[in-house]
């Protein structure tokens, strides 16, 4: 198993009724997945964290809290992607001045760049960035896919370490990234990061999941893959089909985007302030509130 572990967690960004960042409820929240043993990496100012709607020196700020609080008792990931090369560079560098060593970079969003832009974008950030870097490719967000061959060709760049992938339209590409790379780099690292999709990617051989879910079930989460090992096939099945609904609750009944319910389950079951997303989502309405309290306990998750 490398350094990461099987449960990587992308952060929720905490907010005030302002919708200033509140670096105190994130070091909570920090502090309690730790000691319920839920987290094995931490990730900062991923999607999950509203990365998108973040300042470069809110997301510094976020990284600086990170380092502190965790202090060395997990390795820290630090979600670095930009809509620009240089600003995702600026801010890849300012993670390692902090003493960060692994940055995960989105896929460059909203122009729909070439693959081979997309190609030279990476390559930029990992001769500059003076971090480890892990790919991150989810094109229903970005507008584009990183195709298999584009993922071989960045493989072979020896600061380029793996991948999170969330190509949901196509659930089997993870297997298609590991018969690109497994010749160019063999200890390439493929993450799968829709929690949806935990079982599927588990069985093409995914080494872990990046699980916003994990924020309330993460020891679950790894007991899915425990028992998976194991030859426990059908307990792995089991506890993943009773997560699975969990996941689908985050969605609120059909939001496309499942942080607002997300949000509002961590604050529900932790007791810590989460606060709403920051605009332009918006958060659960009373209806869906009470609808996910129901879910909660009915589940026995309060």
């Amino acid at each position: 198993m490398n350094k990461f572990g099987r449960v990587l967690i992308p952060y929720l960004t905490p907010f005030d009724e302002n919708e200033a960042v509140n670096y105190q409820a994130f070091a909570e929240l920090i502090d309690y997945t730790i000691a319920q043993n839920y987290v094995d990496t931490v990730i900062v100012s991923g999607t999950t964290g509203e990365f998108n709607t973040l300042s470069f020196d809110e997301r510094v700020k976020l990284f600086e809290t990170a380092v502190r609080v965790v202090n060395n008792r997990k390795p820290i990931i630090a979600g670095t992607g930009c809509a620009s090369t240089k600003e995702t560079i600026a801010l890849t560098q300012a993670a390692a001045q902090i003493g960060i060593e692994t940055c995960l970079v989105v896929a460059p969003y909203y122009c729909r760049p070439t693959q081979e832009a997309v190609y030279e974008h990476y390559y930029r950030v990992a001769e500059a960035g003076g971090v480890d870097i892990l790919l991150y490719n989810i094109p229903i967000f970005t507008g584009i896919n990183m195709e298999p061959e584009l993922v071989k060709r960045l493989a072979a760049h020896e600061r380029i370490i793996g991948i999170k992938d969330e190509a949901g339209l196509n659930p089997v590409q993870i297997t298609d990234f590991y018969l690109q790379t497994e010749t160019v780099d063999p200890d390439f690292i493929l993450y799968n990061g829709d929690d949806l999709m935990l079982m599927p990617t588990l069985a093409q051989g995914a080494a872990g999941i990046v699980s916003g879910g994990s924020l309330l079930v993460g020891d679950q989460v790894r007991k899915v893959f425990e028992a998976y090992h194991a030859g426990k096939v059908d307990e792995s099945l089991a506890i993943y089909r009773r997560l699975f609904k969990l996941f689908k609750a985050f969605g609120l009944d059909g939001r496309l985007n499942p942080i607002p319910g997300l949000r509002a389950a961590v604050e529900i079951v932790t007791g810590i302030r989460i606060g709403n997303a920051r605009g332009p989502l918006n958060g659960p309405n009373k209806e869906e509130r009470q609808a996910l309290i129901c879910f909660l306990k009915a589940e026995e998750y309060i």
